[in-house]
């Protein structure tokens, strides 16, 4: 798995910036390993308020897996005001976006009860499942339908429609 990380690594290293469906692979592995997060946070520490909202909010997404991560308090408050604050300018930015909204889902999913990060989740459900069918694109309906799968905000009968 180390070596898997180092590749991705030179990989992202040699081509200077990193592409969507490397962001939607990696994502779903950062929870667990802290070595892809890193590395995916790294490649996006270019990413401004002024870039596309959908890297915004992978950055944000990205840097509260760190605060997860990190062993500093100090680290992980500093990690997640920064991620939250990211994912909510990318929502402001394109509130239509479906993957923006499923990416805050899942961060307010796996936030913990006491940061009080979970206001929109019965939005964002429901913009998820309103919007599902009308999204042209397979690899987002791919990444969508993964989340969905292990999502706890879904009921049984609410992940059928996926």
């Amino acid at each position: 798995m180390k070596l898997l990380t180092y590749i991705i690594l030179i990989i992202t290293l040699l081509v200077n910036s990193i592409g969507l469906s490397d962001l939607r692979k990696n994502y779903p592995l950062a929870n667990d390993n802290s070595e892809i997060t890193q590395n995916m946070y790294n490649a996006l520490s270019s990413i401004s308020s002024n870039d596309k909202a959908i890297l915004i909010a992978y950055k944000g997404a990205f840097s509260t897996i760190l605060a997860k991560h990190s062993k500093q308090v100090k680290d992980k408050k500093t990690y997640f005001k920064e991620g939250i604050t990211s994912l909510e300018l990318a929502v402001e930015k394109d509130p239509n976006n479906i993957e923006i909204r499923c990416l805050r889902l899942g961060v307010q999913e796996n936030s913990p009860k006491f940061l009080k990060y979970k206001s929109a989740i019965p939005a964002d459900k429901q913009f998820i499942i309103e919007h599902y069918a009308s999204e042209s694109s397979q690899e987002i309906k791919k990444f969508i339908k993964g989340y969905i799968k292990l999502s706890k905000s879904f009921n049984e009968s609410e992940k059928q429609l996926f």
